[in-house]
């Protein structure tokens, strides 16, 4: 039952995102302005029968219908790429501290490999003194 549940959900979420990308295309925008614009054309010049007469009632409800549907969806979409965007920052954030912690760790390293080598060149410097006093 929760897989079935499960798949209904992915099933609305992968729908929604692909309306809301086709409703927010150029594609989508141009070919819903050349029905708009058939479909006045057709309804003023029509001499005969006029199914939709100006001010286009009919014309406005599907408009109307079309947002009253749309918004959910584009929302619901919206919602989902959060989510995404929500679990990508905190895989980034847990990166981020992962690499800090490989720096610090290497700081510590080097300052080690500093004062070793600051120590050598001191004994050096040491043994040195030591033999041109003898």
């Amino acid at each position: 039952m929760a897989r079935k549940t499960s798949s209904i959900i992915e099933f609305g979420w992968s729908g929604g995102d692909a309306v809301a990308n086709g409703m927010g295309s150029w594609k989508f925008i141009i070919l819903q302005t050349i029905l708009v614009v058939l479909w006045m054309g057709l309804n003023l010049v029509g001499f005969m029968f006029h199914w939709d007469v100006y001010p286009f009632i009919l014309l406005n409800l599907l408009f109307s219908t079309q947002a009253a549907y749309a918004a959910p969806i584009i929302m619901m979409s919206q919602n989902r790429q959060n989510g995404r965007d929500r679990m990508h920052a905190e895989e980034d954030y847990k990166t981020n501290l992962d690499a800090k912690h490989e720096i610090e760790v290497l700081s510590l390293k080097l300052k080690s490999i500093e004062v070793d080598k600051l120590d050598k060149i001191i004994q050096m410097l040491q043994e040195m003194k030591s033999n041109s006093s003898k």
